[in-house]
């Protein structure tokens, strides 16, 4: 029987030793130096996150700290949108109290940088999606589980993970805080060891008309705000008056930043007139005052300068309209100003001097129509001279100075945090962009080559149906594929119409299947320049005789703006470009990064972010304004015969070489509103000058005076009014790229945007004539270029 030990009664147990292995000797096999045992511990179950919607809004500020201030990058609204999905998902309610999102998002800044990133973070991007699904895999409870790395991106430092291993992360935060030269100064790091990186290609971005941000301006605030309502092809007729209103705050607020419009309050009081005498200093320059229709009522006979829409009233009379009223226009004894140096056409915002005069029988009336503000006023305005609205420099709207016109420049004032394109502010990126391009193409003295890597081919009025065209394009891509790689253009555009006649709109003609035959031979001809397709980007916008739009509209005036040609005719086009860049990668043993990019009209190309903008856009609107302008009183033969010998005399010592130029950026210009009068060099120079550099230059300062590409009424060139911000040119570009096929080629400058015009790929009434624009991004000039074919 077997005897139990009461458990009272049990003896005491031996204390165990306190290494638990007894003994180092060979006879255990136990080692010399004993491992360290530790304790088992309990798992700790994971913590559930309860996934939440995140709206990028919210995300905003704290992203906007993260990526822009601290690692100079720029998000885009996709991409802002993909980590706000991510970081409710992954984070949920304690992104912002337990400060997740914060980490989250340092540490992806971070992995962008070490994978060789580019500025600007593209939410659509493989770069951007192979971060976040490797993040993803190593999270756990909203933090990066502990003991774990990514041996892709080496560095992760979330959570404690020892002394040294923090010590470690506070150094490397310390020094990189000390080593990062802020907004104002380039850090590639990187970026350099990626090849691709200093190929311009990659810093360029093509900005759709229908992607571009949605900006207003608020005259509270003075200042652009994005609009929040959602853009719609058919919206309520409120946002007709809208557009109005918005172009009308633009040049409003344009002009009160004019030093002209600005009043002093030691100048004495001035009548307002447009003339002014180019003797006078902008120190004694007297401002003028702009009156509003409403304040004329009471004052017949007193001058005045309005300020308004040319309008055609339903009488069928000239009129002009601002915010407060209309008032019937008379312009019989009216002058332009510049003399026969701009066109004037009803859809126009222009400057009016002259005298208000009440007709006896209104004359107390007050405002006619409604009876309040918003009604057409009694009487009418006697105009003496009309302008437009003076330009204003891309600098001085985006705040930025030139230190010693060395490059260095520095940001203030202006609209310079105001993102108007979606690819950076030029306070967040503008310096650092601009020393980026210093070394990539080397913009400024030291450019001195005219070839290289910085060269754009603007090719307009591509008629495929022409089998002239197509020699013409087969003699200009061969002229740059003899050219070495490293001279090779980056950007190729070509431009339509891309056939003479609206194919689509029927009559007999094939149709989608005849214009999908043109693209197909276009196609066959780029086939047989392999290394052009490897090394440049080739840029499509669409004319009005274009699908689908011409389907409708029979080749007339097709709503602005409009998409590009449907995916359902570029096919063969982009597997032409896909099997050169096969080859290249077969051949060279390096992938090649040649692309086809079908835009809208007008689209924008971003070059280096927001240091170099270059509007595209396709219309015949010379012959538009040719229809609709407005014809002034001849001036009389003696007043002409005296300017002309006025403008013989001081033209004398004129070269014809400064005449090829329309730059008028000197001081007492720009303190003079940018208006010549008589006695200006630019009017000195008219009779140097050929008619069609006159023509060019007239057309030029119409649509940069306006701000706008289609300064017409909607019944006269169609606009799409949610859209209508894409045709606003303010800022000044650095460039336009205005495709007139009716108007001659030029390439002129003013008020330093440079505006080409490459008319038609096949020279009218010059045999086998091929002519096309290039432009330099360094130089930032362009050129017309002909050759035989």
């Amino acid at each position: 029987m077997t005897t139990r030990t009461v458990p009272l009664l049990r003896p005491a147990a031996t204390p165990a030793p306190s290494n638990p292995i007894p003994s180092s000797s060979p006879a255990f096999g136990t080692p010399i130096h004993p491992f360290k045992l530790h304790k088992a511990t309990t798992e700790v179950p994971k913590r559930s996150i309860l996934t939440i919607l995140l709206p990028p809004a919210t995300l905003r500020p704290l992203a906007f700290r993260t990526f822009t201030k601290k690692h100079n990058l720029t998000l885009t609204s996709s991409a802002l949108q993909a980590l706000a999905t991510f970081i409710g998902k992954n984070c949920g309610s304690g992104w912002r109290e337990e400060g997740l999102a914060e980490r989250i998002l340092e540490e992806i800044a971070k992995s962008w940088k070490k994978i060789g990133g580019g500025v600007i973070v593209e939410g659509d991007s493989d770069e951007l999606r192979s971060i976040l699904r490797n993040l993803e895999g190593y999270m756990s409870g909203g933090r990066v589980a502990q003991g774990k790395a990514l041996s892709r991106h080496e560095s992760f430092t979330f959570g404690d993970s020892g002394n040294a291993a923090s010590e470690r992360s506070q150094g490397l935060e310390r020094e990189e805080s000390q080593t990062s030269p802020g907004m104002s100064t380039l850090r590639v790091g990187d970026e350099e060891e990626d090849g691709h990186a200093n190929d311009p290609r990659k810093w360029l971005q093509i900005v759709g008309a229908f992607e571009q941000p949605r900006l207003e301006y608020i005259i509270g605030k003075k200042h652009f705000e994005q609009s929040t309502a959602p853009p719609s092809l058919l919206p309520s007729a409120l946002h007709k008056t809208q557009l109005f209103r918005h172009r009308y705050h633009l040049i409003h607020q344009r002009l009160l930043r004019n030093e002209s419009f600005q009043t002093s309050s030691f100048a004495p009081a001035r009548a307002p007139s447009l003339q002014r005498s180019s003797s006078t200093v902008a120190s004694a320059q007297n401002s003028y005052k702009i009156t509003s229709i409403a304040n004329l009522l009471g004052r017949s006979g007193s001058s005045h300068l309005l300020l308004g829409l040319l309008t055609i009233a339903p009488a069928g009379t000239l009129s002009l309209s601002d915010l407060t009223g209309s008032i019937a226009l008379d312009l019989q004894h009216a002058k332009p100003v510049p003399e026969n140096g701009a066109w004037f056409a009803p859809g126009m915002i222009v400057l009016v001097e002259g005298i208000y005069e009440e007709l006896g029988a209104d004359v107390g009336a007050g405002l006619g129509g409604g009876g309040g503000v918003g009604g057409t006023i009694g009487g009418k305005f006697i105009g003496f001279s009309v302008g437009g609205p003076p330009c204003e420099q891309r600098e001085v709207t985006l705040g930025v100075s030139d230190d010693n016109n060395e490059g260095n420049r520095s940001a203030g004032g202006g609209f310079g945090w105001v993102d108007f394109l979606g690819v950076g502010s030029e306070r967040a990126l503008g310096s650092r962009m601009r020393m980026m391009e210093q070394r990539v193409i080397g913009r400024g003295a030291t450019a001195q080559s005219s070839k290289g890597r910085s060269r754009v081919v603007i090719m307009g009025e591509v008629n495929l149906d022409s089998t002239k065209t197509l020699e013409a394009l087969k003699m200009v891509l061969g002229t740059y594929a003899a050219e070495s790689v490293e001279d090779s253009p980056m950007t190729v555009f070509l431009i339509g119409n891309f056939v003479q006649h609206a194919v689509m709109a029927g009559g007999g003609s094939g149709g989608s299947i005849e214009y999908k035959e043109y693209f197909d031979s276009l196609a066959s001809t780029l086939a047989e320049f392999p290394t052009i397709l490897q090394n440049a980007t080739f840029i499509f916008v669409p004319g009005d005789n274009d699908p689908w739009a011409s389907s409708f509209s029979a080749g007339a005036a097709t709503p602005l703006p409009r998409r590009g040609v449907p995916e359902l005719f570029t096919s063969r086009i982009k597997r032409a470009f896909a099997t050169a860049n096969t080859e290249a990668e077969k051949e060279l043993g390096r992938r090649a990064h040649g692309e086809a990019i079908w835009t809208t009209n007008p689209s924008r190309m971003s070059l280096f972010g927001p240091t170099q903008e270059i509007v595209l856009f396709r219309d015949d609107i010379s012959g538009r304004l040719r229809r609709n302008a407005i014809r002034f009183k001849a001036p009389d033969p003696e007043e002409s015969r005296a300017t002309n010998d006025s403008a013989a005399v001081t033209s004398q010592n004129v070269s014809p070489e400064d005449a090829e130029q329309m730059d008028i950026d000197h001081a007492v210009e720009a303190a003079e509103s940018h208006i010549p009068t008589t006695n200006t060099r630019a009017a000195d120079l008219i009779s140097n000058i050929s008619p069609d550099l006159f023509s060019a230059r007239k057309l030029v300062k119409t649509i940069l005076d306006q701000g706008y590409l289609s300064p017409f009424p909607i019944t006269t060139r169609p606009v799409l009014w949610d859209y209508a911000n894409a045709l606003q040119l303010y800022p000044l570009p650095t460039a336009l790229v205005l495709v007139d096929p009716e108007a001659p080629p030029f390439a002129v400058t003013y008020e330093g945007c440079h505006v080409m015009n490459p008319g038609k790929l096949v020279a009218e009434g010059r045999r086998g004539m091929a002519q096309w624009m290039e432009y330099d991004a360094r130089s930032r000039k362009g050129k017309v270029r002909q050759a035989h074919f």
